[in-house]
């Protein structure tokens, strides 16, 4: 058993899996629009949870190379706790994507050992997050990382459709906040969650705009949101991660469902605002409340369902999710693969026979799981 007690700062993550939770029995329409709801995430005590990927390739074929993304966010709402494993790989160490400096597991796994097996235990502390917009000040940033959220990825491109995008939006906003706000209210108003789409999505941005079909799942509606604000001018980012508990608010579609989390990844968004620093955004959410949180489909922000959520996580989440990392456009470290993950959120592995898909669990066999422990 190998054990890592080194905490890390991180950016973020892949691509395809999770992303839908098991739906549960819903009350009907009239009953939840006659309740009160609240949802009022606000920053606490702090919650432990370990959070463990097993992994078990059917076969060997030739050698076999794994890489499981890890807790590599450090801030005012997560704490890593350090990573240990156990396994008959090869080789296994902490690793980073070299041009975006995320970190991941990665093993490596000869033949001979037969079928690869990769246990990995992340430990983690979250809380909830919500700005205090009374508290307005002047916040110091890195200029680099400011940069580097300002700036196109493969897949999220700040220019051409995009660019007039947002300036339609924001036409007529004055201030940054406004700005932002007005492009969270145009993708809640313009995009829908799309429970067909596979995984999280991809956030194929341009595509998604130019055809005018702005459905799809959190991958692809939070990372519309965060393009518009970088050609808005304001930096933002994806945030990778892993739903890991239920909503302390009731709401089944805001947590995870189970004890099993081969389904709950879910990217959320940040966006930097000078007076405030990084704020918590997540408008993939409240459309997921709108589409999935009954059996009908909630097309009114307003709804007393849906405007506990609108409000809340414009500024604020709830600290039953843990981040992976922000970023895009990751390479694999010792990959025979070309090319790039959109994000790095999933298990992801090859060997011989090529590269495993990593939204199919039951063929590639992996599950995530979670527990609460005590600090």
């Amino acid at each position: 058993m190998h054990h890592d007690r080194t905490p890390h700062l991180s950016r973020r993550t892949l691509l395809q899996s999770g992303c839908a939770a098991a739906a549960t029995a819903a009350l009907p329409m009239a009953a939840l629009a006659q309740e009160s709801r609240r949802f009022e995430p606000k920053p606490g005590a702090w919650r432990s949870f370990e959070l463990t990927t097993e992994v078990r390739v059917p076969e060997a074929k030739g050698t076999t190379h794994l890489w499981l993304p890890v807790p590599d966010v450090d801030t005012d709402y997560q704490r890593t706790q350090g990573n240990s494993w156990s396994g008959n790989a090869r080789n296994v160490a902490l690793v980073s994507d070299p041009a975006r400096g995320v970190r991941m597991l990665h093993a490596e796994f000869g033949a001979e050992a037969g079928p690869p097996v990769l246990n990995l235990t992340s430990r983690v502390q979250t809380r909830n997050r919500a700005i205090d917009w009374n508290t307005a000040g002047n916040v110091a940033e890195d200029p680099a990382l400011l940069r580097a959220n300002l700036a196109p990825t493969e897949l999220l491109p700040v220019d051409g459709i995009v660019r007039k995008t947002a300036a339609e939006a924001t036409r007529g906003a004055r201030t940054e906040l406004d700005k932002v706000r007005a492009l969270y209210d145009w993708v809640v108003a313009n995009a829908h969650r799309e429970p067909k789409t596979r995984g999280c999505g991809t956030g194929d941005i341009k595509t998604m705009l130019e055809t005018g079909n702005l459905g799809g799942k959190c991958a692809d509606l939070n990372a519309v949101f965060v393009g518009l604000c970088r050609a808005s001018g304001i930096p933002a980012r994806d945030v990778y991660g892993v739903r890991v508990a239920p909503s302390a608010f009731g709401y089944k579609e805001l947590g995870a469902g189970s004890a099993k989390l081969q389904g709950a990844q879910h990217c959320r968004a940040e966006v930097f605002l000078k007076q405030y620093g990084w704020v918590a955004m997540d408008p993939a959410d409240v459309l997921k409340v709108m589409r999935q949180e009954t059996p009908e489909w909630i097309k009114d922000p307003k709804h007393p369902l849906v405007a506990p959520v609108m409000k809340g996580l414009f500024g604020g989440w709830e600290g039953n999710w843990v981040a992976w990392n922000t970023a895009h456009d990751i390479r694999l470290p010792g990959t025979t693969a070309k090319g790039t993950l959109p994000f790095l959120m999933y298990p992801n592995g090859e060997n011989a026979g090529g590269r495993f898909d990593e939204l199919a669990p039951d063929a590639f066999r992996y599950a995530i799981s979670a527990k609460e422990v005590n600090a």
